[in-house]
């Protein structure tokens, strides 16, 4: 919109004629609507105590059409000039506005009152809330009645938008931030596509010191406002929310949702006189049930975040444990993307066994049988399916999600057993080696893998990890092969039987047969020793037979013969830092974020916890065979192959 043409109206806000100054405010406000940029010249310039004087003479029609004007005006991106236009329109008058405003009030038709209570309610919290307030409580009373009358659902909908805009954060374009900032305060991590129903949060202005004052007017009126409106009638507000979370309306619900979420995060920071209670029996199942069934993740993460202020005292938590497997599921899916949720868990299951036990139980989904095609050597995720290599040389391609573990595909290109799969860390190109001593190299089209490029290795392939310009596996002799693939080939590490292979940020880390683990960065062929391992010739062999590298930890499995199948070694300094006192025979172990998984040779595998190195759940495979290959997709569902050619999906509840 030109500045030119907005100056101009604000111009006939002066004129003589009170329908020329009426037209000029309705032009105005629709400016505002269709370009909120223009807010700040209107905001500069408008003289508001013409428009003021006005209102004491105009029918009822204009009246709301300067109140819906002023409300508009006040939705600015710093506080602290919203708060000076407040006191001009709270005082400039040559009468007071807010009685005019309350005598409006008590007449006005339901679909205009939400405006009018908002605005009245701004102007008085101005300062401090008083214990008494006739305004404030009209204003409240108001928006309560608007909010349950499911009548007028426009007047519902106006009502329930005016509390969620009264967090006082606005956009540059005026739209409230609310719904984003609660979001911000649930740890919200990085992402590509923008908050729907709002403007991002950007505050962002050349002169800190201006930032800083704004700031902190913006949290000191929030405070304010919140404890005005959940004072009111001692939470009376919490039950119309309530009420309006139950509504089919979308745009209804979610602005509900808003609301009483932000209004339950505040009652955190604010003192408690009794209200963390009240919002506890109107809101918190509603919460609940939000957090377990929306299809919005970021409704979730609204609701997550106001369950979390019922973490805060010891009632709350209680009346949280009866909903905690639903609360645990939720927070388990919400942790890739909100920081809050892995604060939750932990705090949900900090000391109580019973809990972790709770959270970590995990359930057999499904299982399928492929004996016919010898032990289950290896398992891959790859662009959203699962595949698995066998002994006789077969590689299978599964679906996941709905169709999990539903075979697509069967090719058998390799003509001995497939060892390996490994997929490039840009999830481009899948590889797979075998023991007839060959690498392939495979993409995938229409579902369906194809095999694109073939390596002779003249060397059986164990253990194959893939580097974006070679290949390193273990061969049949001693040593480490590096396989460039231009067809240069060399040994590293020639002076150890390698038993297992990890690779990491360009260091290949192996575990040995003698029980040495050695570091091997490949850039400068350096090597560094982590466990010097056994040098006695009569002693009992405990090779490593496993080795996991996440998150600077380098993680060793083996046998128990010294206490602890699992150790694990910090991978800058090699100290050992920890340790797991499985009882386990470790063949196999892969991680998630959190947690460690052992597959033994009995057919078990055990679960434990990452934080605590603490056992959490022990899944029976039903095999009398070795767990050979282990995966996890997405933190929530482990894939496990066994000898006996089993493939099954575990799963989290």
């Amino acid at each position: 919109i030109s500045e030119g043409v907005v100056e101009s109206i604000i111009r006939s806000l002066a004129a003589d004629s009170e329908e020329v100054r009426m037209a000029a405010i309705r032009i105005l406000v629709r400016c505002m609507e269709v370009d909120g940029s223009c807010r700040h010249m209107i905001a500069g310039k408008a003289k508001l105590e013409i428009i003021l004087e006005n209102f004491a003479t105009v029918g009822d029609i204009e009246r709301f059409e300067i109140v819906r004007f002023l409300f508009e005006l006040v939705k600015l991106d710093r506080r602290t000039y919203n708060e000076k236009l407040l006191h001009i329109i709270k005082d400039g008058g040559k009468f007071s506005t807010m009685h005019a405003l309350v005598v409006y009030l008590q007449t006005a038709l339901q679909d205009q009152s939400p405006i009018i209570a908002g605005l009245l309610l701004q102007l008085d919290i101005l300062v401090e809330p008083r214990k008494a307030s006739i305004y404030r409580e009209e204003a409240i009373d108001a928006l309560i009645s608007c909010l349950r009358n499911p009548d007028i659902h426009n007047s519902q909908l106006i009502a329930a938008e005016t509390i969620v805009s009264l967090q006082g954060r606005f956009s540059p374009s005026g739209e409230p931030v609310t719904r984003a900032s609660l979001l911000k305060r649930a740890g919200m991590k990085t992402r590509s596509r923008p908050i729907m129903g709002s403007d991002q949060i950007d505050y962002a202005n050349d002169n800190p010191e201006e930032n800083l004052e704004d700031d902190k007017a913006t949290d000191d009126w929030e405070r304010k406002m919140a404890y005005a409106l959940v004072s009111h009638e001692f939470g009376l507000l919490f039950e119309a929310l309530a009420e309006g979370l139950k509504s089919e309306l979308r745009e209804f619900f979610s602005a509900c949702l808003v609301s009483a979420s932000w209004l339950t995060y505040m009652l955190s920071i604010l003192p408690d006189t009794g209200l963390r209670g009240a919002a506890r029996v109107c809101l918190l199942k509603h919460f609940v049930l939000v957090l377990k069934s929306a299809n919005d993740a970021d409704d979730k993460a609204i609701a997550m975040l106001a369950l979390s202020s019922f973490m805060n005292d010891s009632e709350g938590m209680h009346d949280l444990t009866f909903h905690i497997k639903d609360i645990l599921k939720a927070l388990r899916e919400l942790k890739k993307s909100y920081g809050l949720a892995t604060e939750m868990l932990k705090h949900l299951c900090r000391g109580k066994d019973s809990c972790m036990l709770e959270m970590w139980n995990h359930q057999l989904s499904t299982q399928v049988d492929c004996s016919m095609h010898g032990e289950v050597l290896s398992i891959a995720y790859f662009k959203n399916r699962i595949i698995s290599g066998h002994s006789d040389g077969t590689i299978k391609v599964w679906g996941s999600g709905e169709k999990l573990l539903h075979q697509i595909q069967e090719t058998r290109e390799h003509t001995k057993a497939v060892t390996s799969l490994a997929v490039l860390h840009s999830g481009k190109k899948l590889f797979s080696g075998s023991v007839d001593k060959s690498v392939r190299v495979w993409s995938l089209h229409d579902g369906h893998i194809n095999c694109m490029e073939f390596y002779d290795t003249k060397d059986q392939v164990h253990s194959l990890n893939i580097a974006n310009n070679m290949a390193c596996f273990i061969p049949q002799g001693a040593g480490v092969k590096v396989l460039t693939w231009n067809g240069a080939s060399k040994i590293l590490n020639p002076n150890k039987s390698v038993k297992c292979l990890s690779l990491s940020q360009g260091k290949l880390y192996c575990g040995c047969n003698d029980n040495s683990i050695q570091e091997i960065d490949l850039a400068s062929a350096t090597l560094g020793t982590i466990q010097t391992g056994s040098k006695k010739l009569l002693a009992k062999a405990n090779p490593i037979n496993a080795l996991q590298v996440q998150d600077g930890l380098i993680y060793s499995a083996s046998s128990p013969l010294d206490g602890a199948a699992v150790k694990i070694w910090n991978a800058s300094n090699y100290s050992q830092v920890g340790s797991l006192p499985s009882i386990l025979d470790v063949r196999c172990m892969t991680l998630s974020s959190e947690l460690i998984y052992l597959g033994s040779k009995t057919g078990v595998v055990e679960v434990w916890s990452k934080e605590k190195l603490s056992r959490v759940g022990t899944l029976q495979t039903g095999s009398n065979g070795r767990v050979q290959c282990m995966t996890v997709i997405n933190d929530e569902l482990l894939l496990v192959g066994t000898s006996d050619g089993r493939l099954q999906a575990w799963g989290l509840p």
